[in-house]
Protein backbone atom coordinates (compact mmCIF):
# COMPACT_ATOMS: atom_id res chain seq x y z
CA UNK A 1 0.00 0.00 0.00
CA UNK A 2 1.37 3.08 -0.99
CA UNK A 3 1.56 6.20 1.08
CA UNK A 4 -0.34 9.36 0.68
CA UNK A 5 0.87 12.63 -0.03
CA UNK A 6 -1.00 15.92 0.60
CA UNK A 7 -0.59 18.39 -2.46
CA UNK A 8 2.71 20.39 -0.88
CA UNK A 9 4.21 17.66 -0.56
CA UNK A 10 4.05 16.30 -4.10
CA UNK A 11 5.02 19.88 -4.99
CA UNK A 12 8.17 19.61 -3.24
CA UNK A 13 8.91 16.67 -4.38
CA UNK A 14 8.66 17.60 -7.89
CA UNK A 15 10.68 20.31 -7.19
CA UNK A 16 13.22 18.44 -5.58
CA UNK A 17 13.39 15.77 -8.74
CA UNK A 18 12.94 18.85 -11.30
CA UNK A 19 16.18 20.64 -9.21
CA UNK A 20 18.10 17.37 -9.59
CA UNK A 21 17.70 16.96 -13.57
CA UNK A 22 18.49 20.09 -14.19
CA UNK A 23 21.89 19.63 -12.57
CA UNK A 24 22.31 16.79 -14.28
CA UNK A 25 21.69 18.65 -17.34
CA UNK A 26 24.48 21.32 -16.24
CA UNK A 27 26.70 18.54 -15.38
CA UNK A 28 26.51 17.30 -19.04
CA UNK A 29 26.96 20.71 -21.05
CA UNK A 30 30.00 21.37 -19.24
CA UNK A 31 31.43 18.20 -20.01
CA UNK A 32 30.37 18.65 -23.62
CA UNK A 33 31.51 22.20 -23.55
CA UNK A 34 35.38 20.75 -23.29
CA UNK A 35 36.26 23.23 -21.23
CA UNK A 36 38.28 21.38 -19.15
CA UNK A 37 41.10 22.81 -16.75
CA UNK A 38 44.46 21.33 -17.59
CA UNK A 39 47.13 22.35 -15.13
CA UNK A 40 48.91 24.76 -17.85
CA UNK A 41 45.79 26.30 -18.03
CA UNK A 42 46.00 27.00 -14.03
CA UNK A 43 49.75 28.03 -13.68
CA UNK A 44 50.30 31.31 -12.57
CA UNK A 45 53.89 33.40 -12.99
CA UNK A 46 54.90 36.25 -11.02
CA UNK A 47 56.91 39.09 -12.77
CA UNK A 48 59.74 40.75 -11.77
CA UNK A 49 57.55 43.67 -10.26
CA UNK A 50 55.68 40.96 -8.17
CA UNK A 51 52.53 40.72 -10.27
CA UNK A 52 50.82 37.82 -11.19
CA UNK A 53 50.49 37.49 -15.00
CA UNK A 54 49.98 34.11 -17.04
CA UNK A 55 52.68 34.45 -19.11
CA UNK A 56 56.49 32.68 -18.22
CA UNK A 57 59.47 35.14 -17.67
CA UNK A 58 61.41 35.99 -20.13
CA UNK A 59 65.37 34.52 -19.91
CA UNK A 60 66.68 37.84 -20.57
CA UNK A 61 65.72 39.70 -17.50
CA UNK A 62 68.33 41.84 -16.04
CA UNK A 63 69.14 40.40 -12.56
CA UNK A 64 70.78 42.19 -9.87
CA UNK A 65 73.51 41.14 -7.64
CA UNK A 66 73.07 41.36 -4.31
CA UNK A 67 76.61 41.14 -1.61
CA UNK A 68 74.98 39.47 0.87
CA UNK A 69 77.48 41.23 3.51
CA UNK A 70 75.98 44.21 2.75
CA UNK A 71 72.56 43.25 3.82
CA UNK A 72 71.60 44.75 7.84
CA UNK A 73 70.29 42.38 9.60
CA UNK A 74 69.61 43.92 13.03
CA UNK A 75 68.38 47.36 13.80
CA UNK A 76 70.79 49.94 14.64
CA UNK A 77 71.30 50.74 18.16
CA UNK A 78 70.38 54.58 19.32
CA UNK A 79 72.96 56.37 20.42
CA UNK A 80 72.65 57.48 24.14
CA UNK A 81 70.37 60.18 24.38
CA UNK A 82 70.92 62.56 27.47
CA UNK A 83 67.17 62.18 29.28
CA UNK A 84 65.39 65.14 28.65
CA UNK A 85 64.00 66.51 32.09
CA UNK A 86 60.52 67.78 32.17
CA UNK A 87 58.51 70.02 34.33
CA UNK A 88 55.51 69.48 36.01
CA UNK A 89 53.13 69.49 39.06
CA UNK A 90 51.70 66.31 40.61
CA UNK A 91 47.67 65.39 40.03
CA UNK A 92 47.29 62.30 41.71
CA UNK A 93 49.62 59.77 43.89
CA UNK A 94 48.88 56.85 45.44
CA UNK A 95 51.54 56.58 48.48
CA UNK A 96 50.36 52.81 49.28
CA UNK A 97 51.04 51.67 45.51
CA UNK A 98 53.27 54.10 44.62
CA UNK A 99 51.93 55.85 41.44
CA UNK A 100 50.84 59.06 39.94
CA UNK A 101 49.97 61.16 37.26
CA UNK A 102 52.01 64.79 36.89
CA UNK A 103 50.84 67.04 34.52
CA UNK A 104 52.93 68.81 31.89
CA UNK A 105 53.70 72.37 32.51
CA UNK A 106 54.34 73.34 29.06
CA UNK A 107 51.38 71.58 27.81
CA UNK A 108 47.83 69.58 28.27
CA UNK A 109 49.68 66.62 28.56
CA UNK A 110 49.50 64.15 31.76
CA UNK A 111 52.71 61.75 32.45
CA UNK A 112 51.57 58.29 34.48
CA UNK A 113 54.46 57.48 36.77
CA UNK A 114 55.89 54.92 39.28
CA UNK A 115 58.21 55.05 41.81
CA UNK A 116 60.53 52.46 40.11
CA UNK A 117 61.10 55.29 37.81
CA UNK A 118 61.89 57.98 40.05
CA UNK A 119 65.55 58.85 39.34
CA UNK A 120 67.11 59.90 42.58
Amino acid sequence: MAKSMTVGKRENEKKRIAKREEKLKKKENKKLSGSSNSFEDMIAYVDENGRITSTPPTENVRKEEINPDEIVIATPKKEDEEPTILRGRVEFFNESRGFGFIKDLSGVEKYFFHVNNVVG
